[in-house]
């Protein structure tokens, strides 16, 4: 008699990953809300199980070789879980580039754009113009671009304190140099974070 084949895993689309990422996150706050020994203890063993799962992410991290790295990294789902427990591999710089490009072709598409330009200590310093050609301080669509800019590249670098819309350059002079995002890449680690220049 054949044995029988175990039945594939259940994958998750992305949105049910963030919709079970959601109802956990309403599951613990009322948990913690709750008073009684019970409840501490189910807080704690939720605490310890997220701390053995964080270790064995940083063992396959430490036995990828540089190409699986590199795509664990880039996976959103993965770098959230990395940047969570503390072992991502790509310094801060990359990491709030990594958030502001993923924003970038949906800012142009309402005629607006956004880039990276630096981290300044616990600040990250963007460029923000939106489709009227003014800057994040124009208010209305510009306010709700700098603010999904500030929550994407917060949470992909919370080693950051804030981030900063750096005004467009003045018609007329140079644009500072183009830093390719691989080139942040190849620089040292920096824990350093980023604030909102005024």
């Amino acid at each position: 008699m054949a044995a029988e084949a175990a039945p594939a895993p259940v994958r998750l689309a992305d949105a049910d990953v963030e919709a079970r990422l959601a109802r956990i996150d309403d599951l613990l706050e009322t948990l913690q809300s709750a008073p009684g020994p019970t409840v501490r203890g189910a807080v704690e063993a939720v605490r310890l199980l997220t701390e053995v799962y964080g270790e064995a992410l940083a063992r396959v991290l430490e036995h990828a070789d540089a190409p699986m790295r590199r795509r664990m990294a880039e996976d959103e789902l993965l770098e959230h879980l990395l940047v969570l427990h503390a072992v991502h591999p790509d310094p801060v710089e990359v990491r709030a580039a990594r958030a502001v490009e993923r924003l970038r072709p949906a800012v142009r598409a309402s005629g607006g754009d956004v880039e990276f330009a630096a981290v300044d200590g616990e600040v990250a310093r963007v460029r923000v113009r939106t489709g009227g050609g003014c800057g994040a301080g124009c208010g209305g669509g510009g306010a709700d671009v700098a603010g999904a800019v500030r929550e994407a590249v917060l949470a992909a670098a919370p080693e950051l304190s804030d981030v900063e819309a750096v005004p467009e350059q003045p018609a007329g002079r140079p644009a500072p140099a183009f830093v390719p995002l691989e080139a942040l890449a190849r620089r040292g680690p920096d824990v350093s974070g980023v604030r909102e220049a005024g």
